[in-house]
């Protein structure tokens, strides 16, 4: 009997001992092939810095297809791999239905899908949105990614692959304190601010963004180039006025002291307003005057203007129906829509970019590691300056010998030991932040001014994603926004746009084909066997026991 209440007794203390195991250590397992759910550093990083509650409200919930269906029990699954991590995220999923209304304004777009089901297709509308809140602060992220693909399958690969990267940006875009500081570069007839609000507002949600008028560096060079190095990183939008030496050298300064440059440079004199207006224009070489600085990086932008049969469409009136005027949308080759570099996460996911009238890039051997950002098409021809363009031109059939100079270099991102194009030099003024080398430095440099430019409607800017005549969608504000997030990021962050995830999808093609056949072997054959079970168990047991 002792005997028997000591064990009792030490099973008891056992299951105690075990209890306070299980609530002492914590370990989830990720048994994916690809680890999925296994978070990076980077992630583990940012959750560690959340001190407060944090909630995170998913709109995918309801009846919608079902890859969505794996799209929603993706991003759950993943979402509680964050708060595992975390307590203080906190996870909502909510069906959209009942305040589409409200999301709308708050800029969460719908998305109409065509969904496939016993072989027939029907319509769709989902909102594939999430909404982060920190304190009084929230940011909205898209689930979906605005990359053109093939099918839906890929749509749904590229967003499952993306969960990380939007989920781990936008906790760090709205914990974070301490924000980094962008100087958009004015003085030297660069666009101005309307142009630009498209990308300057989205970056306004991340960064601190301040004008900075370069001219002023005739009066007063020592204090220009101070203020300047005190920024982490400069835009240099589209300036169509030359730069001077001592302008030239705050620059080169500002790059050897370790500030990141982002340029967008038209080479040549080309406006598609001006074109429009009157229906030819002269395109000319535009001198920048930035050629030797440029060159001591290791790249050179050429003055011929970049032709390519994937481009763009521009809207023209071909016609009047009584007293409308009909309008036509029309392939415009001085437009080129060019691919990003498919391995880097600057470019990987997003849409095609348009360029207007842009240049082709050459790169110069020296130290500078260069990595091609955006490339056209290989059915590309090269017009040089200065030449005649006419409109009516648009309606000439191309004749595919002359698109015969291949791929074109427009858009390259430039990493390494920035030697100073000061360095053997005389200096236009001298200063004590004069430095000869920048040490792992970037700088990306884009052959179209107008990359970053957005249209306007009714005296107001549009999204610079999308063409307010032809309705077409490209990916240039997503490149720009990506390109300034990696120039500014200390964290690998951006890296996780390159994390790439195998999702197996069921072909429904052949489930259709074949759905006669699974339906048996799934309800018809367990039927058969178990009756034949029955048939032949009683037969046996009447042979035996009769």
């Amino acid at each position: 009997m002792n005997k028997k209440i000591k064990n009792i007794m030490l099973l008891i203390i056992g299951l105690f001992v075990l209890n306070y195991i299980n609530q002492s250590f914590y370990k989830r397992f990720d048994l994916t092939e690809d680890q999925r759910y296994t978070l990076s550093k980077t992630t583990t990083s940012i959750l560690a810095k959340v001190n407060k509650p944090l909630f995170i409200t998913v709109y995918l919930e309801g009846d919608f297809p079902s890859e969505f269906k794996r799209l929603q029990v993706e991003t759950r699954q993943y979402l509680e791999e964050l708060a595992a991590e975390n307590n203080n995220i906190k996870i909502h999923f909510e069906n959209p239905d009942n305040q589409r209304e409200d999301l709308i304004k708050k800029g969460m777009m719908p998305s109409q899908l065509t969904v496939e089901e016993d072989g027939k297709l029907s319509e769709a509308i989902i909102f594939p949105w999430a909404e982060v809140n920190f304190e009084e602060k929230t940011q909205i992220i898209s689930l979906l990614p605005t990359a053109i693909v093939a099918s839906q399958e890929e749509q749904l690969q590229k967003a499952v692959e993306n969960l990380e990267y939007s989920f781990s940006n936008a906790i760090q875009t709205i914990t974070r304190k301490n924000k980094k500081s962008i100087a958009v570069l004015t003085g030297n007839g660069q666009m101005q601010d309307i142009y630009m609000y498209s990308f300057l507002s989205e970056l306004a949600k991340k960064y601190k963004l301040a004008k900075f008028t370069l001219d002023s560096v005739a009066n007063n060079p020592k204090q220009i180039l101070q203020d300047l190095t005190s920024l982490d990183l400069a835009i240099i939008a589209k300036p169509t006025q030359k730069f001077t030496e001592k302008e030239k050298f705050t620059l080169d300064q500002f790059i050897t002291n370790g500030g990141k440059t982002l340029w967008m440079l038209d080479n040549v004199q080309a406006d598609q307003d001006s074109l429009l207006a009157s229906g030819k224009m002269l395109a000319y070489p535009r001198d920048l005057n930035l050629t030797d600085l440029l060159f001591s990086y290791g790249v050179r932008l050429n003055t011929s203007l970049v032709k390519d049969l994937y481009a763009a469409q521009i809207s023209l009136a071909t016609g009047r129906v009584g007293n409308q005027t009909q309008y036509q949308n029309l392939d415009w080759f001085f437009h080129p829509l060019v691919g990003g570099n498919p391995n880097h996460p600057i470019t990987k996911n997003t849409a095609p970019i348009r360029l207007q009238f842009t240049n082709q890039i050459d790169t110069l051997k020296n130290d500078i590691v260069k990595i091609p950002l955006l490339m056209s098409s290989p059915l590309t021809q090269k017009i040089g300056t200065p030449t005649i363009i006419e409109l009516q031109s648009i309606a000439e059939e191309p004749k595919e010998k002359d698109y015969v100079s291949g791929n074109q270099l427009l858009g390259v991102l430039l990493e390494g030991n920035f030697k100073s194009a000061y360095k053997n030099r005389i200096k236009p003024f001298e200063t004590n932040l004069f430095k000869q080398n920048a040490k792992n430095n970037k700088m990306i440099v884009i052959a179209d001014g107008d990359v970053g430019k957005n249209q306007i409607l009714k005296g107001k800017p549009t999204d610079l994603n999308r063409d307010k005549w032809t309705g077409q969608t490209f990916g240039n504000k997503d490149f720009l926004i990506n390109a300034v997030d990696y120039l500014l990021d200390d964290t690998g962050l951006i890296n996780l746009r390159n994390k790439t995830l195998k999702i197996n999808i069921l072909d429904k093609q052949k489930a259709y084909k074949e759905r006669t056949f699974w339906q048996f072997i799934n309800v018809a054959l367990p039927l058969i066997l178990l009756f034949s079970f029955g048939f032949v168990f009683n037969y046996l047991r009447k042979r035996k026991y009769t």
